[in-house]
């Protein structure tokens, strides 16, 4: 397959660095940073474009977009009038409108369009989904998210909840498999020009709750998600990419495959693309999830709670 990356900073030089291993054919990439993008061209025995244009003249199938999210729209457009399948990295844009630009520029479903809301990938998840499926917790009651650590100062164009929150939004409503009908926020500022730390609260439709805690203010990251059912509590960490499954005779460390959620993620890109599937993640699975963070921005500014409609 013959990729292209546009945007080659840390989420970047990733992409790069996978599809390097998958033994995909990169046939450029392209960075604002010059001097950045024409060291990891030569790394990668690649040519570096300083305008992401004259890549898309190459004959490619498939481009990461992985670039400051008010960027999406305008390279996605560009990439799709090329007939270029695409991974855009999360979320899909920076608003409803330009998502919905994105959406209905299409063509047709002749290309493949998929959302990198990696942690669908993580094999964490992959193994939480089965255990889901198959009730061996029972039927959930709730599920909590919390996502904290220091802040990346490369992170300037949006505050946490689209940053941060968005992964746990998609995460949430992906194992209940249901939309979230209410939400509501509070949240603040200390250190960014947006919002740096959140409280979520999720109300689905099915009448379950969702809990999202997310800051740039805690010294050491934590990635941490809680299941509760009526059988059983899931205890998952990120991080550590382990599960501990808790009923009322045991508590069973429940074994997951190790593999980088990245890799699984560009593997089923390309798979999609090869075989004419249709990927995990659709263009309206991120813009559902575009809503909810938009949402949540609106409740914490209004202090109201918010009805999410179709």
């Amino acid at each position: 397959m013959r990729v292209g990356v546009i945007g080659v900073g840390e989420m970047g030089k990733n992409h790069l660095r996978v599809y390097s291993e998958m033994n995909q054919e990169i046939i450029g990439i392209s960075d604002i940073n010059e001097e950045r993008g024409k060291i990891l061209a030569e790394k990668y025995n690649t040519q570096f474009f300083k305008d992401y244009k004259e890549l898309l003249k190459k004959d490619l199938d498939a481009v990461s977009i992985v670039v400051p999210t008010t960027l999406h729209k305008k390279i996605a457009l560009d990439c799709m009038e090329k007939g270029i399948n695409l991974l855009i990295e999360k979320p899909i844009a920076d608003t409803l409108g330009s998502a919905d630009e994105i959406i209905k520029n299409t063509i047709n479903g002749e290309i493949k369009i998929m959302i990198g809301h990696i942690l669908r990938f993580h094999p964490v998840i992959e193994k939480t989904k089965e255990m889901v499926e198959s009730e061996l917790l029972g039927e959930l009651v709730s599920i909590s998210a919390k996502r904290v650590g220091p802040y990346n100062p490369r992170i300037r164009d949006v505050g946490i909840i689209i940053d941060l929150g968005v992964h746990d939004i998609d995460i949430i409503s992906y194992l209940y498999n249901d939309k979230v009908e209410y939400v509501y926020a509070s949240a603040g500022s200390v250190i960014h020009n947006f919002e740096d730390h959140a409280n979520i609260l999720l109300k689905f439709r099915n009448g379950h709750a969702g809990v999202i805690e997310t800051n740039w203010l805690t010294p050491y990251k934590i990635r941490t998600l809680t299941l509760v059912g009526d059988k059983g509590i899931a205890s998952i960490d990120y991080i550590s990419s382990s599960i501990k499954l808790y009923n009322e005779e045991e508590e069973i460390d429940v074994k997951v495959e190790k593999k980088e959620p990245l890799r699984n993620e560009l593997e089923h890109f390309i798979e999609c693309i090869e075989k004419d599937k249709n990927p995990l993640i659709s263009m309206e699975d991120g813009r559902k999830v575009l809503k909810v963070a938009l949402s949540a921005i609106e409740s914490y500014k209004e202090n109201k709670i918010v009805k999410i409609s179709d």
